[in-house]
């Protein structure tokens, strides 16, 4: 399995309801609202990086109130 961190930009407000969109769905280990200049961070997790692209695009920047998304890949 691959595992990635997504930082989430969110629209002024939305944080807490991006984040609440987010937790529950396949593939999203951990979803949390945060501070500093991210507002939302969510663990992902899929077979292959093609699937934590998949998942990234079609799950999380489909969301209203998602801005952008910055991707870390986990390499341990």
């Amino acid at each position: 399995m691959v595992r990635a961190y997504v930082l989430i930009s969110a629209t002024p407000g939305k944080a807490i309801d991006v984040a609440g969109k987010l937790k529950g769905q396949d593939g999203i280990v951990q979803v949390d609202a945060i501070t500093g200049e991210y507002d939302v961070i969510a663990q992902v997790q899929a077979s292959d990086i093609a699937g934590i692209g998949v998942l990234i695009v079609e799950k999380i920047q489909r969301q209203e109130g998602v801005f952008k998304t910055i991707t870390c890949l986990a390499v341990e």
